[in-house]
């Protein structure tokens, strides 16, 4: 069964850092620690990342993915393509201008292959909320 988590959070940066962060996808391990890799695979016209390779560890799980990502002004969304692990994921950041900041939303979904306890599968979704909300802002942060 597929579990949802979601969080609203603001970052003290305008969304045109916050978005060139999220574009940066081969930079995801050095600001979200369950990722261990990211690799571009393909791009879009535009240059941004369409299909990429990542290696994920939560809950002492290790999964393999490729992930097919779209991109709008203000939204990174991505689908699962292929997974050791997840029957499913489906993410998405949406960043809007707040003052001289950004608001950002973070959505995500998975369903797991296998069953695991719901404690562990909560455990899970906490750490990628806040590795979204954390990693970012620290990011962002590091950026500015």
């Amino acid at each position: 069964m597929a579990v949802t988590a979601s969080t609203e959070f603001d970052i003290d940066a305008p969304p045109s850092v916050i978005m060139e962060i999220l574009l940066d996808v081969e930079a995801l391990p050095e600001w979200s620690g369950p990722h261990k890799s990211a690799k571009i695979l393909t791009e879009h016209e535009d240059g941004s990342p369409a299909r990429v390779e990542a290696s994920v560890t939560a809950v002492g799980i290790t999964d393999d993915q490729v992930l097919d990502y779209t991109w709008t002004e203000n939204t990174c969304a991505w689908s699962l393509v292929e997974s050791s692990q997840l029957a499913q994921q489906e993410g998405k950041y949406t960043v809007t201008p707040k003052g001289d900041g950004s608001h950002v939303t973070f959505e995500l979904t998975v369903d797991l292959k296998i069953k695991l306890p719901g404690l562990i599968v909560k455990r899970g979704q906490k750490v990628a909320v806040d590795t979204a909300k954390k990693g970012l802002t620290d990011e962002a942060k590091r950026r500015s």
